[in-house]
């Protein structure tokens, strides 16, 4: 009973030797047709065949066609497989339950062999349709979720590219921004698992800000280098000049949100956070002077990572402080210039600083 391997399988399933000589004559020419005589070796032969078909007789003994029926059925390897029940028992509710049970037909003994041919030739039919598909969906998400990944490495690595620009004219190292990164992932991960900011600070959420924060300080292409370099302090009409940049880079930000359609997207966060990384807790920050909670999240998580990596870095204009040193004044700025929840977040991962501090 196992010919051409090249035809569809068909996997007969009846305690009766007649029904199944019967069944296997109608069907010999055209399929390949395996025979399991209870419904236990059914779901063996199921499990070691894959058949395309399955004819399930109801009236077995130990385990009767619908319990097999609900077995296959409930295994996610063979749920798929279309059954037919091939039945003597024609009451109208035997047949709903077959069908409830997830049978796509239900066909009375005696078998008259050209219905039985059509409904198997049908059902393997549409059985082709559905594979098709489904095989199709799972290519197109594939592609679709490859494509997805190549467009968001070439847009970190062009934000990233982009933030180098501004970056790289104070830091020639231009390891600030891949720090920031690492910096700003570790607060915003350990405050996502707050009841307080989980809300907030959702998956998505989280790696827009990751993504975005290189371009905290793009506006900086905006201020003259005399200024932008300056060895020693800056005159107030200097300064003034200086935190220009926060709205240059909000405007820069801005335009380039407006050409994706507006949409809330990883340019949003951007914007929310080059325009307010340096307004201040107690609200005397700049640009708008805003305080507390009107300060944007994505803001006052970079406002104490900006510090932090500012003071540990050496600079034309400045020398770095220590990481202790750094901790310290972060600590003491809790609540006048910095975000307090943000503060203790930083002050819990303080070690983790130091490391990427060291590494990057």
């Amino acid at each position: 009973m196992l010919p051409d391997k090249g035809k569809p399988v068909v996997l007969i399933v009846d305690d009766t030797p007649d029904n199944i000589i019967l069944v296997h004559e109608i069907l010999k020419d055209e399929y390949r047709v395996i025979v399991a005589t209870d419904g236990a070796k059914a779901l063996l032969a199921a499990q070691r065949m894959r058949p395309d078909i399955i004819l399930l007789d109801v009236m077995m003994p130990v385990m009767d066609g619908y319990e097999t029926c609900r077995r296959l059925k409930g295994n996610k390897n063979l749920r798929d497989i279309p059954i037919l029940f091939l039945t003597a028992k024609s009451a109208e509710e035997d047949e709903k339950k077959g069908l409830a049970l997830g049978a796509v037909d239900y066909i009375i003994k005696p078998v008259s062999p050209p219905i039985l041919k059509a409904r198997i030739k049908t059902h393997l039919t549409l059985k082709k349709s559905r594979d098709f598909l489904r095989d199709k969906n799972r290519f197109l998400e594939a592609e679709i979720e490859r494509r997805t990944r190549d467009i968001s490495t070439m847009q970190e690595a062009s934000i990233m590219a982009m933030g180098a620009l501004a970056e790289m004219r104070d830091d020639d190292t231009g390891r600030h921004l891949q720090r920031a990164k690492l910096y700003i992932k570790e607060l915003a991960e350990y405050l996502g698992q707050r009841k307080k900011f989980a809300a907030i600070l959702t998956p998505d959420k989280i790696n827009n800000i990751i993504i975005s924060s290189p371009l905290h300080d793009i506006g900086k292409i905006g201020i003259p280098d005399e200024i932008l370099l300056k060895p020693g302090p800056l005159t107030p009409e200097e300064y003034e000049v200086m935190k220009k940049h926060t709205v240059l880079g909000r405007d820069a930000l801005l335009r380039a949100e407006k050409m994706m359609g507006g949409a809330e997207n990883f340019l949003s966060c951007a914007r929310e956070i080059a325009y307010s990384h340096h307004e201040k807790w107690d609200g005397s920050g700049y640009p708008q002077g805003l305080a507390g909670e009107e300060i944007p999240l994505a803001a006052r998580l970079m406002a104490v990572v900006d510090a932090y990596d500012a003071l540990t870095s050496e600079r034309v204009y400045k020398k770095a402080v220590s990481h202790e040193k750094a901790v310290a004044i972060i600590k003491a700025d809790s609540g006048s210039h910095f975000d307090p929840d943000v503060v203790d977040a930083f002050l819990a991962l303080k070690e983790r600083f130091r490391e990427i501090s060291r590494r990057e």
